[in-house]
């Protein structure tokens, strides 16, 4: 029992609740004041009147101020979350000027018809905004997203649109972004320090806590998944519409959609009204992996030093060169051999330990431009994308970098990878048998010797220096 009770009050907000009894506490010391100054009223006491009044109206209004609008956030109810945008068109422009003008001749002449006739205007509004609340209502929309995605890459999504209503079709229903509100900067009160006089703090004699009046770091919005509208002329009762939208993101990171808007003009197009739906999307968007330049300049030199390097006793034929004393003569190519005059040797590629590493050397902000490093992601993602389609065991390794060797758990890290603030990796990575393709930003002299025989170095400044 004990247990039930201590779940049941963990999931409670604490400060809600408490917020909630002191606006219930608060609003009983408001009637309680209200009450005594009716009392010094009757009794012909002035002055305990006013302080008994003003006592209730502040009370009162503190409660308004501080704790009403915070318990009405948490409201859950549906229909609070059905929201309406409203926006007059240039067809509800003039209509309303011309219901103006008649109403400012029916009031200069008194006539009656007139009067019927503005009646019958503003009814027509009437019936507009209720025809078209109607529509909007009983809609569900669901968004279907592409589960990878590629910077400069078009992808399709699609939307669906359900009316779950009975016997009620809608009509002309568009589907877009809600519009941002353009909110003032936010401000609160925060600790701070009063002190006296102004200046360092070495120099101030008084020090004492203090409440500030100040603004709030602003955090930038995310970029947001679509940006157009999707029209549906007709959606009949019981049924759905459905969509292809072609998205395409200039860039790699996280795009963030909080939520959609379903609009409509119907009947009059006297309005514009949005119904917003709080509907959460989210897109990681991968860097782009389309060769660039400097990746078909250091592919082949790449492919070259990572077949030297694996190459051994396997099946497939590497090449036929010079016998050496340490060879065995098993390997000796005797047609090759009779050919040439001279002994010859077969040597083929070690398939079984094909391992290559992709290591991202994440640098540093002032070790790089912004240019520049947005390049070497963008060459790290089409390295990895390409060496995932060959026959490697591929790998990687990137500060930070807690993934799986799956191409997509990397592409996911390099998404969202920004410049550190200092250190390196090479440091701290291991020699092992796998071949490493390292892209970093370090000058040659401070690279590990460990590291030069069995890696290949890209330099991101200026990847015409690199090699292995």
């Amino acid at each position: 029992m004990f247990s039930l009770l201590k779940s049941a009050l963990a999931g409670l907000e604490r400060e809600a609740w408490i917020r909630f009894l002191a606006s219930v506490a608060g609003l009983s010391l408001a009637f309680a004041a209200a009450i005594f100054s009716t009392v010094f009223r009757q009794e012909g006491n002035v002055v305990a009147t006013a302080i008994s009044a003003s006592l209730a109206l502040l009370i009162a209004g503190g409660v308004a101020v501080t704790s009403v609008p915070y318990l009405a956030r948490r409201v859950t109810l549906a229909r609070m979350h059905d929201a309406f945008d409203y926006d007059v068109t240039r067809e509800g422009m003039v209509y309303l000027a011309v219901t103006l003008a008649i109403g400012v001749a029916a009031l200069n002449t008194g006539n009656n018809l007139l009067f019927i006739v503005v009646a019958a205007l503003l009814a027509g509004v009437l019936v507009s905004g209720v025809a078209s609340a109607g529509v909007l209502r009983g809609l569900q929309l669901e968004i279907s997203l592409p589960a990878h995605v590629f910077a400069g890459k078009c992808v399709m999504a699609r939307l669906t649109l359900t009316n779950t209503r009975l016997g009620a079709p809608s009509f002309s229903i568009s589907v877009a972004p809600p519009r941002r509100k353009r909110a003032g900067a936010k401000r609160r009160w925060q600790r701070g320090v009063w002190a006296f006089p102004p200046g360092p703090p070495e120099k101030q004699w008084l020090r004492f806590p203090d409440l500030v009046w100040k603004k709030l770091p602003e955090s930038p919005d995310p970029e947001q998944i679509f940006s157009g509208s999707v029209y549906f002329p007709y959606l009949p009762a019981r049924g759905q519409a459905t969509a292809e939208v072609e998205l395409k993101f200039p860039r790699r990171g996280r795009y963030v959609q909080e939520g959609f808007g379903v609009a409509t003009r119907f009947p009059f197009s006297f309005l514009v009204k949005t119904r917003r739906m709080a509907l959460r999307k989210e897109v990681l968007v991968y860097p782009s992996v389309e060769p660039m330049d400097e990746f078909f300049e250091i592919l082949p030199m790449i492919t070259g030093e990572f077949e030297a390097f694996v190459r051994g006793r396997g099946y497939d034929l590497y090449r036929i060169r010079e016998y050496m004393p340490e060879d065995s003569a098993r390997h000796v190519d005797w047609k090759a051999t009779a050919k040439s005059g001279a002994l010859k040797v077969r040597e083929f590629t070690r398939e079984d330990e094909r391992k290559l590493r992709i290591v991202f050397d994440n640098p540093s902000r002032e070790a790089v431009s912004p240019p520049a490093y947005e390049r070497a992601v963008a060459l790290a993602a089409s390295l990895a994308w390409h060496f995932a389609t060959e026959d490697t065991d591929l790998s990687f390794a990137a500060p930070g970098y807690r993934g799986a060797p799956d191409i997509y758990d990397f592409l996911a890290y390099l998404a969202l990878v920004e410049a550190q603030e200092g250190g390196s990796l090479l440091e701290s990575l291991q020699v092992t048998d796998d071949y490493n393709v390292i892209l970093t930003a370090r000058p040659r002299g401070s690279i590990p010797t460990a590291l030069w025989a069995c890696s290949y170095f890209v330099f991101i400044e200026n990847p015409g220096e690199s090699g292995g």
